[in-house]
């Protein structure tokens, strides 16, 4: 009879988790694109700033991030000459900052961590270290939970976020190639999308040059989409990583969607897990070149699932600015594009 209590608040905490997770996830919908533009625009990483919100502002639910639109819970401090608000923090009636939109609370956190000196040996770590900068921020006193660093970590690794700031670094590599060759109109309006949810039109989309730099991936096993992956450079032996990682062969290529391939043709991330069936986001927006493999590779999303969302085949064209769903849509959805015949 004691085992009733005991499956009730068991199922009690398990809602309230997911529903926990749910807000999340929702958060980094709606504010993964300004996290992006800040790391173009002042070099704080995606990941970080994505984390340090859920975490400063209960995702978006605080009263602070609610009333005040702050959701970093930076204080007033001397310099200070915005509107002000109220709350218990570390001490009673601490001043916070109002800012009048979200978009000046990332601004100004962004501002915040790159003018402070204190704050300035961030700046010098790899953008793609979310483990340095958590561990620094605790250092330089950002907050005083003796756990702060592990608890932005978990999110980061928990909800993908390290691919918010890939994406961010492969953005800037773009936008130098565009200026190298004259575009300058086309790195401005990738910069102005980031802040829309409407893809780029197709005649600018087609300006843009297809991005054959390689993007600066971690060393060593991270994650994308909560999958461990590596990025193995060209020429490495598929046999020799299953080896090292401890994986059998034909495993290593189920997980990669990968048939005969003994040596790696180019520079590849090679998933050492299976991929999950649905992406961290529910729309990816196609660039210049992209193939459906690339694009469930990079999101870390089975092709499988990716070709089932969109009624699609693997050999289906794609056009820049085109919308590939990555997680289940409802029957009211229509296909991104035609089924070729």
């Amino acid at each position: 009879m004691k085992q009733k209590p005991i499956l009730f608040f068991f199922l009690l905490f398990s809602i309230s988790a997911w529903a926990q997770k749910e807000k999340s996830i929702a958060y980094i919908e709606k504010y993964k694109e300004l996290a992006m533009a800040e790391m173009l625009r002042s070099g704080v990483p995606a990941s970080i700033t994505l984390a340090q919100g859920i975490l400063e502002s209960q995702s978006g639910e605080s009263d602070l991030a609610k009333k005040s639109n702050n959701h970093f819970g930076i204080k007033c401090k001397t310099e200070w000459t915005g509107a002000k608000t109220y709350h218990d923090d570390d001490e009673r009636g601490e001043c916070f900052r109002v800012y009048p939109t979200v978009e000046d609370s990332y601004k100004d956190h962004s501002e915040f961590l790159r003018t402070r000196a204190h704050y300035a040996f961030l700046f010098q770590l790899d953008p793609t270290d979310y483990d340095g900068w958590a561990k620094g921020l605790k250092k330089a006193g950002y907050a005083t939970s003796s756990t702060y660093p592990q608890r932005l970590m978990k999110v980061i690794t928990d909800y993908g976020l390290q691919q918010y700031s890939l994406m961010a670094m492969e953005m800037k590599l773009m936008e130098g190639r565009n200026s190298a060759t004259g575009i300058a109109a086309v790195s401005t309006n990738k910069i102005s999308y980031l802040q829309s949810s409407e893809p780029l039109p197709l005649q600018e989309a087609a300006l843009m040059p297809v991005n054959t730099e390689p993007i600066h991936y971690p060393t060593g096993i991270f994650t994308i989409n909560q999958s461990k992956v590596i990025h193995a450079a060209s020429g490495t032996s598929l046999l020799l990583l299953a080896t090292q990682y401890d994986i059998p062969l034909s495993k290593l290529l189920e997980y990669n969607e990968l048939t005969e391939l003994e040596v790696l043709d180019k520079d590849r991330l090679i998933y050492l897990e299976r991929k999950l069936k649905k992406g961290a986001t529910p729309v990816y927006i196609v660039k210049p070149g992209e193939t459906l493999y690339n694009i469930s590779q990079q999101e870390g999303v089975r092709l499988e699932s990716i070709l089932l969302y969109n009624t699609l085949q693997k050999d289906s064209l794609l056009q820049p600015g085109d919308k590939i769903y990555l997680q289940p849509i409802n029957t009211n959805h229509k296909s991104v594009m035609p089924s070729p015949k």
